[in-house]
């Protein structure tokens, strides 16, 4: 039995696994942050594209 709580306590695959995702959830936390501040500026960008392509 102890030498069972050893090896679980010494195992890390579960861990890598876990930082991996939190690196993900952090970089999708970042893309959204992004998006969504430029997604605003950009509107009358496009705005204006599509004006200049509809003339």
């Amino acid at each position: 039995m102890f030498t069972f709580l050893t090896m679980f306590v010494q195992d890390e695959d579960g861990a890598t696994m876990i930082e991996y995702g939190l690196m993900v959830g952090l970089i999708a936390v970042v893309c959204f942050g992004t998006v969504t501040a430029l997604g605003q500026s950009l509107v009358p960008f496009f705005t204006e594209v599509n004006g200049a392509l509809t003339e």
